[in-house]
C-alpha cells in the first residue's frame, strides 16, 4: 500500500496538536502537588504478604480491602494462594483490621510479611529514574550524531520529550495512580519511540542519495510515506498487546499497561508527524543562522577603509 500524504506542509498543525494535549498536562502539574498521584512505591506504606490455606483469587482480597476503605493499594498474586499487598501506612490496629477482616471474609492465612517501607525509597527511585531518562538521552544524541547529524539527534530528543510530556500530562490531568512500573513504562516508551524515529530517519539519509532533485520538503513527504505502512503495522500489533494486557492482566500491571499504551500512541505520532518536521525546521534555522553570520561577515569586508587624515 502507498501513501501520498503531505505531512511536512501542515507541520505546524502537527505541533498545535501536541501542544493541545501537552499543556493541560503541564496547568495540571503546576496546580497539584504532588504534581502526580504517587502510589506507596513513592510515598511509603505498608507491605503485607499473607498466603492463604485455600484457592483465593485477587477480586476476593480486593473487595475485602475496599470494604475497609484504606485508601489507595494494591494486590500482587506471587505464588500459590500467596498475595502481596501494599497499603498506605497503617499502624498496628489498622493492620490486625486488615487481616482479621480477610479472615472472616475470605478464610484461614498465615501472615509471612507485614513491613513499613518509608517515602525514602520512594524518593530514590524518582532519582533513579530521571538519572536513567537522562543517561539514555545523552547516549541516544551520541549514537544518533554518529550515525545521522547532531540536528537529527536533537530533533529525536525533543519527540521523546514530547512523548514523555504527553504521558505524564496525561496521568497528572487525570490523576492516575503512579507506582514504580510507571518508571519502566516510561523507559520503554523513549525505547519504542526512539526506534521508529530512527527508522524513519535512515530512509530520509536513503532517500538523500538517491533523490537530489528533490526539496527537502518533499523528500521527507517521500520517506515518511514510504515508512508509514510499518509504522501503522508495528504500532496497531502493539496496541492491540498492551490491550490484552490492560484487560487480562490484572491490576498489577495496569499502570504500565495503560502508560505504555498512551506513550506508544504518542511515540508513533511523534515519529511520523513531530520528529522530520522538527529536523526540517532545525536544519532551516541553522542554515539561517549560517546565512546571516556569512553575509554579516562579507559586509563587514567590503565595507571602505577611512582614508587617513593629513
Amino acid at each position: 500500500m502507498s501513501f501520498n500524504f503531505d505531512f511536512v506542509g501542515r507541520r505546524k498543525w502537527w505541533y498545535a496538536l501536541s501542544l493541545l494535549i501537552i499543556i493541560p498536562g503541564l496547568i495540571a502539574m503546576a496546580l497539584h502537588r504532588p504534581v502526580l498521584n504517587f502510589g506507596i512505591d513513592f510515598t511509603g506504606g505498608n507491605i503485607i504478604d499473607v498466603q492463604f490455606q485455600q484457592p483465593v483469587s485477587a477480586g476476593q482480597v480486593r473487595e475485602v480491602l475496599d470494604s475497609l476503605d484504606l485508601g489507595t493499594s494494591s494486590i500482587q498474586a506471587t505464588g500459590n494462594n500467596e498475595f502481596l499487598i501494599r497499603t498506605p501506612e497503617l499502624n498496628e490496629e489498622q493492620t490486625d483490621r486488615l487481616i482479621g477482616a480477610l479472615r472472616d471474609k475470605i478464610g484461614q492465612l498465615d501472615l509471612k510479611r507485614n513491613e513499613k517501607v518509608g517515602a525514602t525509597i520512594g524518593r530514590e527511585l524518582t532519582i533513579k529514574g530521571i538519572e536513567a531518562m537522562a543517561i539514555a538521552w545523552v547516549l541516544m544524541v551520541i549514537y544518533i550524531t554518529i550515525r545521522f547529524e547532531f540536528l537529527s539527534g536533537l530533533a529525536a530528543i525533543l519527540a521523546l520529550i514530547h512523548d514523555v510530556l504527553v504521558t505524564v500530562g496525561l496521568f497528572a490531568v487525570f490523576r492516575w495512580e503512579v507506582d514504580s512500573t510507571f518508571v519502566a513504562a516510561i523507559l520503554t516508551i523513549i525505547g519504542y519511540s526512539i526506534n521508529d524515529t530512527i527508522v524513519i530517519f535512515d530512509r530520509i539519509r536513503e532517500n538523500l542519495r538517491l533523490r537530489r532533485k528533490e526539496t527537502i520538503e518533499e523528500l521527507v513527504n517521500r520517506s515518511i510515506n514510504q515508512s508509514l505502512t510499518r509504522s501503522i503495522n508495528t504500532v496497531l500489533t502493539v496496541i492491540i498487546a498492551l490491550l490484552a494486557l490492560m484487560i487480562l492482566g490484572g491490576e498489577t500491571t495496569r499502570t504500565f499497561a495503560l502508560a505504555m499504551l498512551i506513550g506508544t500512541i504518542s511515540g508513533a505520532y511523534s515519529s511520523i508527524f513531530t520528529a522530520s518536521p522538527l529536523w526540517i525546521d532545525l536544519r532551516n534555522l541553522s542554515r539561517e543562522r549560517h546565512r546571516q553570520a556569512a553575509t554579516s561577515k562579507a559586509a563587514t569586508k567590503a565595507k571602505p577603509r577611512k582614508a587617513p587624515s593629513h
